[in-house]
């Protein structure tokens, strides 16, 4: 089964300013790892996402779109970005999620994906 991860986390701690050290290293183990689960033959996609200023957001109500600037979210932290992981379950993709490179505070979320086909 596919598992998608998906990292939150305060865009303010890591900067996401290509020079900043704690940015260069976020992503340095971001690397590291992506070349794990590749050895480990169980990554399946994933990437990095600009910062949430950069996001637009849709809004459907009474069957019309509005347009918004920016990503929706009441939080402190921002959708990061994601990797899509195969496992047998619930608790090995949990396992695997438990490696992904976090800034102090962040969360990550792990759900199944539908098949679709």
């Amino acid at each position: 089964m596919q598992y998608m991860l998906l990292i939150y986390e305060d865009e303010a701690k890591s900067g996401k300013a290509t020079q900043n050290p704690a940015y260069k290293d976020l992503v340095a183990r971001h690397w590291a790892f992506v070349g794990e689960l590749d050895k480990e033959g169980v990554r399946k996609g994933g990437a990095g996402l600009a910062n949430a200023a950069s996001a637009t957001t849709l809004r459907l109500n009474k069957g019309a779109y509005t347009v918004h600037d920016g990503a929706y979210g009441e939080s402190k932290e921002q959708l990061g970005g994601y990797y899509i992981v195969e496992a047998p379950d619930l608790d090995a993709a949990i396992a695997l999620g438990k490696r992904v490179p976090l800034t102090e505070g962040g969360s990550l979320e792990v759900r199944p994906l539908l098949n679709m086909a």
